[in-house]
């Protein structure tokens, strides 16, 4: 095989990948026995025989939510059935596009079953909810999660999956103790290209990687938009939540879903990552995946010598491969260099030099990536009724969104971190090992 080998701790980490899958499956099987042929109500709670539907329900209604209605509606046997927002107006809404969605793509033309709620716990508590749907601001991911998985719900949790270093390795503990699957909206794994892109890395086609490009947005800053009136259908002291009570603004959190713009809580610490991590937890995603890092991360982050840059970190595997946040004129997406060819990949391009990269056949003795059946909302509920990992279970999540996370850390730190993905904490920096977490407000 060419290209550079895989270290041992890179090894020992998709073997413990592969084991985990197996672990699960088997154990699991032992546990349920013949799944296919025995009644829900008979396996009990958190058992879903595969002829039946996994009734759903969705937390967090803003725009993205639109999207991933529509998908579990076309796309699986997934019911959609409760809501839960802090915003009267986003359930209403939210409610009407599903029961329209379902008249359009099921001939349910009568399909009036989607129960609203404003407090999260409450939807919690049904308990013919099975999984959760997870879409609200950064700053809820790990709590609404840990909370749905305590209450017996597997969980669909958008990307990144959590705002901090604790909050992740808190939602992998959770889902280890509750059995529960964990999927994280990072689709692009769930796309061929990306799939196939990385599988040419992993086999050496490029040679030795040298160095990888990733372009995405600018890093998180503190809050600033000016205060404004509040609008009545809100219960903003919850929308903030565990965050710090922020002066409302339209731009952070529109009251409909019909803007022009997506809002802007994504770009603030308080409540998101910037862009970098709302875009860096798809494409340094794929840089995971393509090195075989899916347990770990990189060990060392050096930010660039101006303060004020949003683009310039550099980051490093305990292998030596570096990893830039550089702006390649591409738009977001990701370049890999290598000793024996280059390779760009975005969602609106694969691309090799030399070309011929690209129409490589694998061989039979090439490491080949999970293919997803389907795509990435079906993965989820087979993953559901089989009790088996998915595509990009809870800790791929957590170590995607660890490497934005301090990489937003390094740029506000200024300062060279040096981390330890097993211990996960920064040697020899205190400053930096506080911003692992932070407080939450009570509200």
């Amino acid at each position: 095989m060419k290209g550079k080998k895989l270290s041992s701790k890179a090894k020992q980490g998709i073997n413990e990948l592969n084991l985990s899958r197996r672990k699960f499956i088997r154990n699991t099987a032992f546990t349920v026995g013949a799944i296919s042929i025995i009644p829900r109500h008979v396996l009990g709670k958190g058992f879903i025989a595969p002829s039946d539907k996994v009734n759903l329900g969705f937390i967090g209604l803003g725009k993205q939510s639109r999207g991933l209605a529509a998908r579990f509606v076309q796309n699986t046997n997934a019911q959609i059935i409760a809501s839960c927002d802090v915003w009267t107006t986003k359930n209403t809404w939210f409610k009407d596009h599903v029961e329209k969605v379902y008249a359009e793509h099921r001939n349910q033309s009568n399909y009036n079953s989607v129960n609203t709620y404003l407090e999260y716990r409450e939807l919690l508590d049904q308990k013919e909810i099975d999984a959760v749907v997870v879409a609200t601001p950064d700053h809820w991911h790990a709590l609404q999660s840990i909370d749905a998985m305590k209450a017996g719900k597997d969980v669909f949790c958008e990307k990144p999956l959590t705002h901090t270093l604790k909050e992740g390795k808190e939602m992998v503990k959770w889902a280890k103790k509750t059995g529960k699957i964990v999927q994280t909206g990072s689709m692009q794994r769930s796309w061929d290209n990306f799939r196939k892109a990385c599988e040419l890395v992993r086999n050496g086609y490029l040679g030795d990687i040298q160095k990888i490009l990733v372009n995405v947005g600018d890093p998180a800053r503190p809050y600033d938009l000016k205060a404004e009136a509040m609008p009545n259908e809100v219960n903003w002291n919850n929308w903030c939540g565990p965050a710090p009570l922020l002066g409302y603004n339209h731009r952070l959190a529109p009251s409909s879903n019909d803007v022009d713009f997506w809002p802007d809580w994504r770009l603030y610490q308080e409540v998101g990552g910037g862009i970098l991590c709302d875009w860096g937890a798809h494409m340094f995603d794929i840089v995971q995946w393509a090195l075989g890092m899916d347990r770990t991360g990189p060990v060392k982050f050096v930010p660039p010598a101006d303060k004020n840059a949003v683009r310039g970190l550099k980051m490093y595997y305990a292998n030596g491969i570096e990893v830039i946040h550089e702006d390649f004129e591409r738009g977001w997406g990701v370049r890999f260099i290598g000793t024996e060819g280059k390779m760009d990949v975005s969602r609106s391009f694969l691309e090799t030099d030399p070309a011929g990269i690209l129409n490589v056949e694998l061989k039979d003795t090439d490491t080949r990536l999970y293919k997803v059946k389907k795509d990435h909302y079906q993965d989820w509920m087979d993953a559901i009724k089989n009790r088996t990992q998915p595509i990009c279970d809870v800790e791929t999540g957590h170590r995607s969104a660890s490497v934005c996370n301090i990489a937003n850390i390094a740029y506000d730190l200024g300062e060279t971190l040096h981390w330890n993905p097993d211990t996960e904490k920064f040697k020899g920096n205190s400053a930096a090992n506080k911003m692992r977490h932070v407080k939450y407000r009570k509200f």
